[in-house]
């Protein structure tokens, strides 16, 4: 499904566009004039926030990791929308918050296939043409997890490691190009299904995570996209770490042995 194109203006890519962070930036890069490709596995959803966006859109319907479906998908972009100019690499998750000993391999492998995986093959097939236009951003969605170690965070801090070494390395490797490349770290931030899907739909303990919290919302981080999506073309911003005034990176942990 997709409403027309117009090729004067400008087109983002969006992952995970569907709700929480993704729907909030999508909403957000319609207000700024972007035509948008809206990616993501629920096809409800997303046909939802496109008839909600009052701009052209195009819908992706398929999961980050079938590289086979989303490979198709973009080859047969309407021509409206094949000059992608932004690319906002928001799908992410967590799963699980225990000891790196008890955590499934399955959790683990998720989180690294969508986050790392998922992430970077996107970009792989992106990018190309962006440097033939010389003319493109990617916009990364990383996390404080990969900055700060916290109990739990073991593979997708890691996950968040990597993304934010990538946005780097990139930026690194376009250098001489016009194209720009940014790594957005949110701390806490509520509004979203992060921890529903993180603890598995155990209510309880997301309730548990924002009790008496004052967190971050979803539309905080899509202003921190537009805002560095819309500084003048010869600013790159490299990277935003962003957290609520009720959180601070901690301390590191010390274990004390009984005597």
């Amino acid at each position: 499904m997709s409403k027309p194109g117009n090729h004067n203006r400008k087109v983002a890519l969006v992952t995970g566009a569907s709700v929480g962070l993704g729907e909030a930036i999508a909403e957000r890069l319609a207000q700024e004039g972007y035509d948008l490709i809206l990616l993501a596995r629920r096809q409800d959803k997303l046909e939802a926030l496109a008839a909600r966006l009052s701009t052209n859109c195009h819908i992706i319907a398929c999961d980050i990791c079938d590289q086979d479906a989303v490979t198709k998908s973009i080859e047969d972009l309407p021509p409206a929308f094949a000059n992608i100019e932004l690319l906002v690499n928001n799908a992410g998750l967590a799963l699980g918050l225990g000891p790196a000993q008890n955590v499934s391999w399955e959790d683990w492998s998720r989180m690294i296939e969508v986050n790392c995986t998922g992430l970077a093959f996107m970009t792989h097939l992106l990018l190309p043409g962006m440097v033939e236009r010389n003319a493109g951003h990617i916009i990364n969605i990383g996390s404080i997890a990969g900055s700060y170690a916290y109990f739990g965070g073991n593979v997708y801090g890691a996950t968040k490691a990597f993304v934010e070494q990538f946005s780097r390395n990139l930026k690194a490797d376009l250098l001489g190009t016009a194209l720009r490349v940014t790594n957005i770290e949110p701390g806490m931030v509520g509004g979203s299904e992060f921890s529903l899907v993180r603890f598995k739909g155990d209510e309880d303990k997301v309730k548990a995570t924002y009790e008496n919290a004052d967190a971050l919302t979803p539309e905080h981080i899509a202003d921190c996209v537009a805002w560095a999506a819309t500084r003048p073309a010869n600013v790159n911003i490299n990277r935003i770490e962003v957290m609520p005034v009720c959180q601070a990176p901690e301390r590191l942990a010390i274990h004390r042995a009984k005597s």
